[in-house]
C-alpha cells in the first residue's frame, strides 16, 4: 500500500500537468496535488501509529484525503479539463483505497471494543 499510495500521488501530479495554465487550472491542480499526495504521506503515518486508537484516527485522515482527491478528479473531468479516460485509472485506484481503508478502519474499531 505504501508504494501504491506513492504512485497515486505521482499519477495525480502528472495529471495536473495537462490542466490549463489559468486561475481555475492552478486552483484545481493545487487542491488535487495537496489531497492526493496527502493520501500517501498520511498512510505512512498510519503505519507508524503507536496505538489502535491512533491507527483508527490516522486512517480517518487518509480516508478523508482520498475522498477529497476523488472529488477533485470528478470536478476536473466534469469541467472537461481532462478526459474521463485520463483520470479513470487514478479514480479506480482511489476507489480501491477507500474500500480497503474503510474496511481496515471498521475492523480496527471492532477490535477496539
Amino acid at each position: 500500500m505504501r508504494r501504491r499510495t506513492q504512485c497515486f500521488a505521482i499519477g495525480a501530479v502528472k495529471l495536473t500537468r495537462v490542466l490549463p495554465r489559468n486561475l481555475e487550472g492552478r486552483v484545481f491542480a493545487d487542491q488535487l496535488i495537496r489531497s492526493a499526495t496527502s493520501v500517501g504521506a498520511n498512510y505512512r503515518a498510519v503505519c507508524r501509529a503507536r496505538s489502535r486508537r491512533e491507527f483508527i484516527a490516522k486512517l480517518g485522515v487518509v480516508i478523508e484525503e482520498c475522498d477529497e482527491a476523488l472529488f477533485w478528479f470528478e470536478v476536473i473531468v466534469e469541467l472537461e479539463l481532462v478526459t474521463r479516460e485520463a483520470a479513470s485509472g487514478l479514480v479506480k485506484e482511489g476507489d480501491e483505497f477507500l474500500a480497503i481503508l474503510t474496511a481496515a478502519r471498521r475492523t480496527a474499531q471492532r477490535r477496539l471494543t
